[in-house]
């Protein structure tokens, strides 16, 4: 807001006369007072003198959003306020499924809630089910309605009824919200088409190739096997269309104020129907700028300041969750830095915590981890990381040179020796994956497959080994163990309580073959779950049993709380990460031996932290530390506080 007492006065005053019920405009005064300035601020920092003409804009849109906002969801709105830190208590679990392979359709989800309930599931994303263009759209990624539903998974009524079920059980909805990009079948793209010149202004057209080449001196490619480029030519707009991903995603031109104005909208209108965390997609992406990569550009900050600020406004329960897949440098941006600090998203993928998990098991070496995790620069307190084993995606091997050489690797060598270790071709390998987007002028592979056989879950049932079958339960409760002991918000997927294997009917499914990353998307197997609860002595009854107990101490050890960060500390055993956490209530040591060997660790790496005496809170068992030596099973996890 414009800091002129006299303006402020007269816009309160003019702003109360759109409410009947006095209680209902302080309460928006006392927000816009409060994130207003943030608003204003981020505003003009991207679009100038348009800024102004915005503001009234948005003022518009949230003030119609306030009063459509539900009781219910008003409610919230103040516990919320009451309770900030509501994403970074360690109760908190994330449970991440597609609607369809999950449960069919959004009603038959409502139906699995008890499941995800006993599970200890506080925070539910389904994944893209926004109405996507027909045929191939990249996993729902490529939206062309976003205020519809899927028509097979439902309608936004069966979604506002899903959410209001959720609510009560404490469990928060979260959906995807694809901001780079709209599918080519998007009604504002149909618009740019038929030469509407200000929906045409909505994304990025140029009538010859001399900008985008310019631009692509300096652009890397997404999908360098079946997507090459970052421009496409349509016959129908006669131009070179921008298209980061696929030929059929359309880049959004957010230079322009209007795409702004759309998805305060957009929000604001989900936020009503029970959206509770919001996944911005691809958010790195955003702005242009010749010359750069077009990723990580200050303005995207400022815009998804502006965002928040108006979801603060009008709908302070709901939270952002940046889905930018980054270097550290610059990941922590999309958290709040300097001007931004703590008020752009309030959670952040931590991708470089996964790949290093992986790194260090197929390297039974944790030096490279520790080094990676001390070059992160500190988050704000406020915000939160989201962890996990295994997403929808493929591992990308981002590990930089420079952590590598930090740990005595050759970093392009290591990557190799990865991309070798998890596609299976590395002698002596556990894993079982697959190759997903070589690019052969980087020598990049990445690698697509499910937890367990990634871990040698399938290798070793293929082969009727216990011995190899034991090590790779121990394995998969170990990774999950480091993610639920990091702090921060652990994303479970879904399949993986039960250790669910590759999929590799995935190639029969036309719109799914050419891209192998659906290997690691199976449809839930009901059966097995149910088998799991009744039989705890099979490979997947051990993991689920064993992730349920990890789980429940994790609810009860307030060290987990998210505005503490875990820090490396020396280990005298290069299998072995040591992770510390100084929480008021004590020190909490976490140890995770990330090979099959026993090793003997000296007690004194231990002490120097807890003293004399500690208690793994994992098996509830004491340690005397006083001792030479403490030893550590096979990929054995430790989650130490002093006793």
């Amino acid at each position: 807001m414009p800091q002129s007492d006299s303006f402020r006065t007269l816009l309160a005053g003019q702003l109360r006369q759109a409410f009947d019920d006095d209680r209902d405009a302080d309460t928006f005064l006392l927000r816009l007072d409060r994130y207003g300035p943030e608003l204003t601020a981020s505003l003009q920092a991207v679009y100038g003198d348009a800024a102004p003409a915005l503001m009234d804009r948005l003022l518009e849109l949230m003030l119609h959003a306030y009063h459509a906002r539900p009781a219910d969801l008003k409610r919230l709105d103040e516990a919320r306020l009451l309770h900030p830190d509501w994403l970074q208590e360690p109760g908190m679990l994330g449970y991440v499924a597609y609607t369809d392979r999950f449960a069919g359709t959004l009603r038959g989800v409502r139906e699995r809630l008890d499941y995800l309930q006993d599970l200890g599931v506080t925070y539910l994303h389904l994944m893209p089910l926004l109405q996507p263009r027909p045929g191939e759209n990249d996993g729902g990624y490529a939206v062309a309605d976003y205020r519809a539903v899927r028509s097979d998974l439902g309608s936004m009524d069966d979604l506002s009824a899903l959410a209001a079920d959720l609510r009560p059980r404490g469990v928060s909805l979260v959906l995807d919200l694809v901001l780079n990009h709209v599918a080519q079948e998007h009604e504002w793209a149909r618009k740019a088409r038929a030469g509407d010149a200000t929906y045409r202004e909505y994304f990025h057209v140029y009538p010859d190739r001399t900008v985008p080449d310019a631009y692509e001196r300096t652009l890397p490619e997404v999908f360098p096997d079946f997507a090459p480029g970052n421009f496409t030519w349509n016959e129908e707009a006669g131009g070179w269309v921008w298209t980061t991903f696929n030929t059929y995603q359309w880049d959004l031109n957010w230079s322009n104020p209007s795409v702004l104005a759309e998805f305060v909208d957009i929000i604001l209108h989900l936020a009503n129907r029970g959206v509770e965390v919001f996944r911005l997609d691809a958010i790195a992406f955003m702005w242009k700028r010749l010359g750069t990569d077009c990723q990580n550009q200050p303005e995207v900050h400022h815009i998804t300041q502006a965002l928040r600020a108006c979801a603060r406004i009008v709908a302070p329960a709901v939270a952002f969750k940046a889905e930018a897949i980054v270097a550290p440098a610059d990941l922590i941006h999309y958290l709040g830095t300097g001007e931004h600090h703590g008020r752009v998203s309030d959670m952040a993928y931590h991708n470089s915590l996964m790949v290093q998990l992986w790194s260090s098991l197929a390297s039974r070496d944790t030096r490279l981890f520790a080094g990676a995790l001390r070059a992160f620069p500190p988050k704000p307190t406020s915000t939160t990381w989201g962890m996990y084993v295994r997403c929808h995606d493929d591992i990308g091997w981002a590990i930089s040179d420079a952590d590598a050489s930090r740990a005595g690797l050759d970093g392009a060598a290591h990557r190799h020796f990865l991309s070798d270790f998890y596609s299976g071709e590395h002698p002596g390998t556990f894993a079982r994956g697959m190759v997903f987007q070589f690019n052969p002028q980087t020598g990049d592979r990445r690698i697509s497959g499910t937890a367990a056989s990634l871990a040698g879950l399938e290798a070793a049932l293929d082969a009727t080994d216990p011995h190899r079958t034991d090590d790779a339960v121990r394995r998969l409760l170990l990774l999950h163990a480091v993610t639920l002991g990091f702090g921060g918000v652990p994303l479970l997927y879904m399949g993986d309580e039960l250790a669910l294997l590759n999929d590799y009917s995935f190639a029969a499914v036309p719109e799914h073959a050419a891209d192998n990353r659906w290997v690691h998307r199976p449809r839930m197997d009901w059966a097995r779950a149910a088998d799991a609860q009744a039989n705890p002595g099979t490979p997947h009854g051990r993991v689920n049993a064993g992730l349920r107990h990890l789980i429940r101490v994790r609810q009860g050890l307030a060290h987990l709380h998210a505005s503490v960060e875990s820090r490396p500390v020396p280990s005298p055993d290069p299998c072995v990460l040591l992770l510390r956490r100084d929480h008021p209530q004590g020190v909490m040591l976490a140890a995770y031996n990330f090979s099959e060997h026993t090793i003997n660790f000296p007690a004194q790496a231990l002490r120097d932290h807890l003293g004399d005496h500690a208690r793994d809170h994992i098996a509830a068992t004491a340690f005397n530390l006083g001792g030479g030596t403490v030893t550590l099973e096979p990929y054995r996890a430790l989650w130490l506080t002093q006793s």
